[in-house]
């Protein structure tokens, strides 16, 4: 087992800098996992602020089997979903068959009459993602926004690779069903 980080050590010896640092560094991560799988914005915050709590209180316990942010986003994780379960809000796990994935990429020199058309489809895009289940919202914001590895979601989330693989292709399946059901595909 390897040493603990210093940072670590300055936290649990006292040092109030040196855990407003550790938030200020997670603090990204952390926000994109509460706001992707709680869609109440009145829980958001004080549910980022336990988090971090939580996160002090078991700071002892972290035996760098990982990396320091992947073990944060699992605490983060492992909260939404108490917090989830305690309010009571429905896990769907299959929701729909395996499909094609969405294409979301935009070039760098894009004329403004398309550009202003992808900030309309991005508008979309990010509306149909807050209204996928909790845990397949968790999985694509990890991969597509904080660019973490299969390996790295599956040990926040505590699921396997497979399943981690199999989760983003059914949320990429299910948000290109609900776009073109929504949408022409010239609107798309």
């Amino acid at each position: 087992m390897a040493e603990r980080p210093e940072q670590i050590e300055r936290i649990l010896s006292g040092d109030n800098k040196a855990f407003e640092e550790f938030v200020r560094q997670h603090q990204r991560l952390v926000s994109h996992i509460v706001f992707r799988m709680v869609p109440n914005d009145e829980d958001r915050k004080d549910l980022c602020q336990d988090i971090f709590l939580k996160a002090h209180q078991s700071l002892a316990g972290f035996r760098n089997e990982s990396r320091l942010s992947t073990w944060v986003g699992r605490v983060a994780y492992n909260r939404c979903l108490n917090h989830l379960e305690k309010k009571r809000v429905p896990l769907f796990e299959d929701l729909c068959p395996e499909g094609e994935t969405v294409d979301s990429v935009i070039g760098q020199s894009t004329p403004p009459d398309e550009y202003a058309e992808h900030q309309d489809l991005a508008v979309r895009l990010r509306h149909e993602i807050n209204n996928l289940p909790p845990q397949y919202r968790a999985v694509v914001s990890l991969y597509h926004l904080d660019d973490m590895t299969y390996k790295e979601i599956g040990e926040i989330t505590q699921l396997p690779e497979g399943t981690v693989k199999s989760y983003l292709f059914r949320a990429r399946k299910l948000l290109k069903e609900r776009l073109t059901a929504k949408y022409r595909a010239e609107e798309l």
